[in-house]
């Protein structure tokens, strides 16, 4: 290389687009479109009694105890 300035389609052909980059992008894109079910399940892992719950009774069931209908106050 003894010419410092490169046209355009030599210098793509020299740098390479990363592919992992491109793969933690599309990562990035499915964790925003999580599917319902799937954000329900995180958020009762996150909170102790109601994973605990989960366990005997199944994830469904668990969010809905804890989580499910909306809480009256007295």
């Amino acid at each position: 290389f003894s010419d410092p300035f490169l046209n355009r389609r030599r210098a793509s052909d020299f740098i390479q687009s990363d592919s992992r980059l491109r793969g933690i992008t599309q990562e990035r894109m499915r964790e925003r479109s999580k599917a319902h079910y799937e954000h329900q399940r995180e958020l009762c892992e996150d909170y102790y009694p109601c994973e605990m719950y989960a366990f005997r009774h199944g994830y469904p069931a668990a969010y809905k105890h804890y989580f499910g209908g909306r809480r009256r106050t007295k």
